[in-house]
């Protein structure tokens, strides 16, 4: 038997009626284990299930409704084409008078240009060995979704530059007249989106719900809208759609549109004083047009090092986008009254 066991053995009982416990009588010229004296046993421990950031869920591509029906061939971009329609004749013909005939108007022209996208990142061996968290399923998620994220932003940047804009008036009914006018006290109200739907309905756009049009919303102004019409003007989703027909985030319908709620919708500090300035999309039919010649994708690069240690993965897709009927798009600008950074 060990020697410093039979010492322990010969021992008193502690206090407790027993040895256990980590703690003994100083009579057995035992020592005290406490984490100050352990401080090497006694470690942080770490979760290994690594969440991911929170994220928002792309939505604006949906938007680009009108494609290719009959590409010719593969190019560099795509152009797509509109008939113009002839000038009424309201002019009474004459009995014995052949009329003069008309030429058909050039139809108008929309070119798409195509791009590559992509971005890629480089795994090592030595973080796969080293690292506590399963990392292979992590990356490709973070990949797919930076694809989705990068897509979404590049539509978004379309859209918000299109030519018709409205910008929101104050608690007196004055409007901005430009970006840089808009203040904290320009928020968004009622009277802009029927201003927004009676200029797409004049413009024939056509709806692209029913009789509604889609409108995407920031959560800061659409506090603002619903702060000032009250819940009761509003018709939620299930009331008027299936659920198979209702889009992520849609909140609900109002003055003639229905509307998508999104942290993702552009805002920047370039008003007056610096105000945040929040853009509110709406739009009917065939407001964007889309051309891809290679959708986006996951791509899993080879291993080409010498030593096989570096194994890359990204996405990459080349297409494009373009407004394709600016009178199917009107673009709000306004300030909201909690403007949070």
């Amino acid at each position: 038997m060990p020697e410093n066991y039979s010492a322990l053995s010969a021992g008193t009982a502690n206090t407790n009626g027993g040895l256990g416990g980590g703690q003994y009588s100083s009579a057995n010229n035992v020592g005290t284990f406490t984490p100050s004296n352990g401080a090497g046993l006694v470690q942080k421990a770490y979760d290994r299930l690594v969440e991911f950031a929170l994220r928002s869920q792309p939505l604006l591509r949906s938007v680009a409704d009108k494609k290719p029906a009959r590409q010719s061939m593969p190019g560099s971009s795509v152009v797509f084409q509109i008939y113009n329609d002839m000038n009424k004749a309201t002019t009474a013909l004459s009995e014995q008078v052949d009329p003069d005939s008309v030429a058909i108007g050039t139809p108008s022209a929309v070119t798409v240009t195509l791009n590559e996208y992509g971005n890629a990142v480089l795994t090592t061996r030595k973080l796969q060995l080293f690292s506590l968290a399963d990392v292979d399923p992590a990356i490709a998620n973070i990949v797919a979704y930076n694809m989705a994220d990068s897509i979404d932003e590049i539509v978004q940047t379309e859209l918000r530059g299109g030519t018709n804009v409205i910008y929101a008036s104050n608690a007196s009914g004055t409007r901005a007249t430009a970006t840089t006018n808009v203040t904290g006290a320009h928020t968004l109200k009622a009277a802009d989106i029927r201003l927004a739907v009676a200029k797409l309905r004049a413009g024939k756009a056509v709806a692209r719900k029913g009789s509604l049009y889609w409108c995407a919303i920031h959560p800061e102004v659409s506090h603002d809208l619903r702060a000032e019409t009250g819940s009761a003007s509003w018709r939620l989703p299930h009331e008027y759609q299936s659920n198979a027909e209702i889009w992520a985030g849609e909140i609900g319908t109002f003055e003639g549109a229905y509307f998508i709620e999104s942290p993702r919708m552009y805002n920047a500090t370039d008003g007056g004083s610096s105000a945040r300035v929040f853009r509110t999309l709406l739009a009917g039919q065939q407001a964007l047009a889309e051309a891809v010649a290679e959708e986006p994708h996951v791509v899993i690069g080879n291993v080409t090092d010498k030593l096989m240690r570096l194994r890359p993965i990204g996405w990459y897709g080349v297409l494009g986008f373009k407004r394709y009927r600016e009178e199917a798009l009107y673009r709000i600008e306004s300030s909201s009254s909690i403007n949070i950074a």
